[in-house]
């Protein structure tokens, strides 16, 4: 009974309840949210606060954060091989039309086997963006004093302009993106 209840489709706005209810719960412990955090709680536990100092801290602070990141983890592992409806995905005529363009085919999966597959990593072309991708991603998170989810989630509901800022710029980044490089690349 509770297994078909957690199989069906949630309506789009249950999720927003739930940030809603883990930011307040944040709030209260005086706690902000955001996964790159993570990174750096990471590389101080390797070690890397001997050599520098951004990573010389407690990082025990934090472990609330890494508990949530491997929950995170689980829970997708289990939501994706356990809960997962058996019907394809749904995307628009247009959507799927727009990927061929850029020689992405649609097989009504989530992500499309040219970009998320072991064979893709065959090809310099893929190697060369991931690394890219990944470097710019680390680099921007740093500059930006944090991640999407950061900024977007715990920065905005704290009313604070530079998350503001990082957002209005990770929307326009996305857009350059999507409409200027990808369809150069691909």
């Amino acid at each position: 009974m509770i297994l078909e209840l957690i199989k069906q489709p949630w309506s789009w706005y249950f999720s927003g309840i739930m940030i809603v209810v883990v930011m307040l719960i944040l709030l209260f412990w005086g706690k902000s949210f955001g996964f790159s955090a993570n990174l750096r709680t990471m590389c101080t536990i390797a070690g890397a606060g001997k050599k520098v100092k951004f990573f010389d801290f407690d990082w025990k602070t934090q472990k609330w954060n890494l508990f949530f990141l491997v929950g995170s983890v689980i829970g997708g592992f289990i939501a994706s091989n356990f809960l997962t409806n058996p019907a394809d995905m749904e995307l628009s005529a247009n959507t799927i039309q727009d990927l061929q363009k850029l020689g992405i085919s649609f097989n009504g999966g989530l992500n499309p086997s040219e970009l998320f597959s072991l064979e893709s990593l065959s090809s310099p072309k893929m190697l060369a963006l991931l690394l890219i991708g990944g470097v710019l991603v680390g680099f921007g998170a740093r500059y930006a004093g944090g991640c999407t989810s950061g900024h977007a989630i715990s920065g905005l509901s704290n009313l604070q302009v530079p998350s503001l800022i990082a957002v209005v710029g990770f929307f326009i980044g996305g857009l350059v993106m999507t409409f200027l490089i990808m369809p150069l690349v691909f």
